[in-house]
């Protein structure tokens, strides 16, 4: 089995030394994505709703770079600088996704790159 990497200019670019996806098989492995805009690699402004409505735009330009989509992320992996926000991620994604929902995990962390409050990973399938 072979790797192919995934990208695209519809979401930022690395900030380091990984892939925005990387697809292997019939699987996708999405790198996390913070709350950039891809124009100008800054962090959107708004708050906490705003940073989570930009990591799922991102999210679903690299799906759509794979040739999938949002519905078809089997495990999202988020992670929160403040887990009093869960309600409010919660509520936006389901915004982007439909049911079925994907496996999920949430995990509180202290910090995140570039002071953001959320940034989520994902294993799309292309069945």
């Amino acid at each position: 089995m072979t790797k192919e990497i995934i990208h695209t200019a519809d979401a930022p670019a690395a900030i380091g030394a990984y892939s925005q996806a990387v697809k292997a098989g019939n699987t996708v492995y999405l790198s996390g994505q913070i709350p950039l805009d891809p124009a100008t690699m800054t962090v959107v402004e708004g708050g906490f709703a705003a940073e989570t409505h930009q990591v799922f735009k991102n999210l679903k330009a690299v799906c759509e770079a794979a040739g999938g989509s949002l519905d078809q992320i089997v495990k999202l992996n988020a992670y929160l600088t403040d887990l009093s926000n869960f309600a409010t991620f919660n509520e936006i994604m389901g915004q982007y996704f439909s049911q079925p929902y994907p496996a999920r995990a949430a995990v509180g962390v202290a910090s995140l790159p570039k002071g953001v409050q959320v940034e989520a990973e994902a294993v799309l399938f292309l069945g």
